[in-house]
């Protein structure tokens, strides 16, 4: 479809991308398996680094979905609609998450990383769907923005798990 024509190398990269990080999530969190277990962990992992995965799942999938060789934007946008409603349901879940766990006391930034901006990233895309029967250009600005600030809240996400852990768990551990 010629409108998807210009945006190729910019799935490639960007669900490469996601693609890799999801890796490397599953070797860190190995890495950090040895930190000892605090109270209330798996509401609290459910909360802050099952998300991260979610997000990277989403934007592999989304780059998946818009490089389809489709004969028009109406089943993509379906798709990528349907993924934008999900994505908000599934932030609303997170929030209540963050909520109910007791492992942690979340902090604005927290919030802003795992609540708003997922929201924002994932009602773009339920918006781009709709726009898209208008407008298919600015459509796909939307979900190709929508797909970024995934990726980096995915990325931003991971780092401030790792550190948090390598550098407040391990080092209350060794007394540091």
């Amino acid at each position: 479809m010629p409108a998807l024509t210009g945006w190729e190398n910019f799935y490639v990269i960007v669900g490469s991308s996601a693609g890799a990080l999801i890796g490397l999530q599953f070797v860190v969190i190995t890495l950090i398996a040895e930190i000892p277990i605090v109270r209330d962990v798996e509401r609290a992992s459910s909360a802050f680094a099952t998300p991260t995965i979610v997000h990277f799942g989403a934007v592999l999938l989304l780059s998946a979905v818009i490089s389809v060789p489709w004969h028009g934007i109406a089943a993509a946008a379906i798709l990528w609609g349907v993924m934008g409603l999900v994505g908000v349901i599934y932030v609303l879940i997170v929030a209540r998450r963050m909520r109910v766990q007791t492992a942690y006391s979340p902090q604005f930034e927290d919030r802003l990383f795992h609540v708003l901006l997922p929201f924002a990233a994932y009602a773009t895309l339920a918006g781009s769907a709709y726009a898209a029967r208008l407008n298919v250009g600015g459509a796909l600005f939307g979900v190709g923005a929508a797909a970024l600030l995934l990726l980096f809240i995915g990325i931003h996400n991971a780092w401030d798990a790792v550190t948090y852990h390598v550098y407040f768990k391990r080092g209350g551990q060794h007394g540091g």
